[in-house]
């Protein structure tokens, strides 16, 4: 299998070669880098604009993926149907329908925590292309009862946000976020839950969120897919700049420093970065942050993990286990919903199959010796129905839900970006076909009319309608894949729904090969025959 990852030209940097075709495969550069050349590439474009170079631009209009191609990923495997029985419900054709599959979950210690869908966005925090679509991700996903995370940092990089003492006491932009997904919510499903890192906890943004907000759901945070440092975002206001390093960040240059206020002013440089510490873990100081959540009176108490060492998954795992956290995150290499460091998101961490696969076989562990599991999460490039099945059987009967974050901004996006089209008269060819109003572009307005009534749900913004038809879609595909494996409950998807196209995937998952699928089986049938 070939493992490549692209070097010193990306879309992510706007960068590329001078020479499209020669290029060196190690290094990246062009097989002849020509004195004279402008320096379209990256290491030309950071010869002038240096550290900015590291992250993906343009900074909050995006979100960005690792290009890197690994070894073996959810493609490897195929999903698995036969002809005969049906779990989960009658085997009887007439009954045995795929609009009859039950997708609901409950998760929690209580069984509280209820989804109308097996996905949630996992975290998505202070960028501004979160912020900026917040209205769409918000009321799409109270409106498809499905979860929501509040990322780390929104508290913090309030700057309205009131803090005494050291902590936070009222804020405008997490109380708008946690309110709109609020307004929304309908009959109990779903559930907006607020993730905290450190400079979140020392301010005490979860205590505020649960006594002020009313929120249930709290998240500890050991860090994600994209990256193995704390969170970062470009600051291009000196006030603001000055009054995040008050609040403790790190924000590079010094926004303080006359000198740099004299550079920036002088327009030597545009933006400010602002940077999260990393955590230190330790069980005593997760054991007591997780008591004090619950003596604050966060119903749920959670936990999201990244594409760490092995070590420090299984620390996630037994920790999950040992303070009975209601549920557990864990999230592949590779993508990110802001701006990672882009050779970082590339080429650091666990890729998702094989930390996937890791998780199965360690919660399959404590469960031999008789301990508690949490329900687990798995994301990582989830994007499509496919896929979503895939993950479930994979983590199969441990995993509960798929985490995903860049397809459902980017359905709001594409949703809100067609509801300004239609405002404009504008629609583009291919969208127009379709039709010139709302309800004639998005296949799930006359439902959602009927529904809500035409008061409501001409508040409804087309970024939320883009997310709620997606979902919409993801749904019923994943109910058509699960009525081919004849599983009509989620509880029923196994790791034999799926199975392995290489021996590479075999080998690295446990998932039967696919020419030895059932192979016992077939020999047996031959025998009583």
């Amino acid at each position: 299998m070939n493992m490549f990852s692209r070097v010193n030209s990306s879309a992510a940097t706007l960068t590329k070669n001078r020479t499209e075709e020669s290029i060196n495969p190690a290094s990246g550069m062009c097989v002849t880098c020509v004195d004279g050349c402008i320096g379209m590439c990256e290491i030309g474009k950071s010869a002038y604009r240096g550290h900015e170079v590291i992250y993906p631009q343009p900074f909050g209009v995006i979100t960005a993926a690792s290009e890197k191609k690994y070894p073996v990923d959810y493609s490897d495997f195929n999903i698995m149907g036969g002809v005969e029985g049906a779990w989960g419900i009658e085997p009887d054709s007439d009954k045995a329908l795929f609009p009859n599959v039950d997708l609901e979950v409950r998760l929690g210690h209580d069984k509280g925590l209820k989804f109308k869908l097996p996905w949630i966005i996992p975290g998505i925090g202070s960028t501004n292309v979160a912020k900026n679509n917040w209205e769409g991700l918000a009321i799409g996903s109270a409106l498809a009862g499905t979860g929501l995370t509040i990322g780390e940092n929104v508290g913090a990089m309030d700057m309205e946000a009131a803090i005494e003492n050291g902590k936070i006491v009222d804020t405008v932009d997490l109380k708008r976020r946690v309110q709109l997904y609020k307004d929304y919510q309908r009959d109990g499903y779903g559930a907006i839950i607020v993730q905290a890192n450190v400079e979140d906890t020392r301010l005490g943004v979860q205590e505020y969120a649960i006594e002020k907000l009313g929120v249930e759901v709290c998240e500890l945070k050991w860090g994600q897919g994209a990256k193995n440092i704390g969170g970062e975002v470009k600051i291009t206001d000196l006030k603001k700049a000055q009054k995040l390093y008050e609040r403790g960040y790190v924000v590079l240059p010094n926004p303080t420093d006359p000198h740099i206020i004299k550079a920036y002013e002088h327009g030597a440089f545009k933006e400010f970065e602002r940077h999260s510490r990393i955590g230190m873990v330790t069980e005593e100081g997760f054991a007591k942050r997780v008591e004090e959540l619950r003596k604050a009176g966060s119903k749920y108490v959670t936990l999201k993990t990244g594409a760490y060492i092995p070590s420090d998954l299984a620390r996630a795992i037994i920790y999950a286990s040992k303070y009975k956290i209601d549920y557990l995150t864990i999230d592949g290499a590779g993508g990110g919903t802001g701006m990672s460091p882009w050779r970082m998101m590339n080429e650091w961490g666990v890729p998702p199959v094989e930390l996937h696969s890791m998780a199965y076989y360690y919660a399959k562990r404590l469960e031999s010796e008789g301990k508690y599991v949490p329900s687990l999460i798995f994301a990582g490039g989830f994007t499509f129905e496919d896929q979503i099945f895939k993950g479930l059987a994979l983590g199969a009967p441990y995993v509960k839900m798929i985490g995903m974050a860049r397809s459902p901004i980017a359905a709001a996006m594409v949703g809100k970006t067609i509801g300004r089209s239609i405002d404009d008269n504008q629609l583009p060819v291919y969208v127009e076909r379709f039709g010139n109003t709302k309800d004639e572009v998005f296949v799930t307005s006359k439902d959602l009319r009927k529904e809500l009534g035409d008061k409501e749900f001409e508040k409804i913004p087309t970024g939320a309608i883009g997310l709620y038809t997606y979902y919409e879609r993801l749904a019923q595909g994943l109910r058509q894949l699960m009525t081919g494996a004849r599983k009509f409950k989620l509880e029923y998807i196994s790791r034999n729904d799926i199975a392995a196209l290489t021996r590479d995937a075999a080998e690295r998952s446990g998932i039967q090969f696919i020419t030895e699928y059932e192979k016992e089986k077939v020999e047996e049938m031959f025998k009583n025959y």
